[in-house]
């Protein structure tokens, strides 16, 4: 009785957690933070790749963008998960990494921005 009663509680928390964050928030973030380098176009690399599809896609795969050595054979495909320990800081993910991008630190900040990837498709 008790394990059924707090796994529930676990799991209504990560629910509630995961519908607190905010996709306009994120846009928003992309837009003051990522759109610099990159595109939320399908297609579109700029300095670097698009984000368009990210979430579900192979690390190191569009086509055209010139990836680092060991971007290259990360070897994850990219989920809410990845996306977040990447982007609270890339060069402990990916120590030769081309994103000079130093990571955001705020994990609701993370959460949106992630909720906004998760949305290009």
């Amino acid at each position: 009785m008790f394990r059924s009663l707090l796994t529930g509680l676990l799991l209504a928390g990560f629910t509630t957690a995961a519908l607190a964050a905010d996709p306009a928030a994120g846009e928003r973030l992309f837009k003051s933070q990522c759109g610099i380098c990159h595109s939320a176009a399908p297609g579109k690399n700029g300095i670097g790749p698009t984000l368009a599809g990210v979430v579900g896609r192979p690390a190191g795969s569009v086509p055209g963008f010139h990836y680092s050595a060991d971007h290259k054979k990360l070897g994850v495909t990219w989920d809410a998960a990845t996306l977040d320990k990447y982007l609270t800081n890339p060069r402990a993910m990916v120590p030769d990494t081309t994103m000079s991008y130093a990571g955001l630190k705020d994990p609701a900040k993370r959460a949106d921005l992630i909720a906004y990837l998760a949305s290009l498709h």
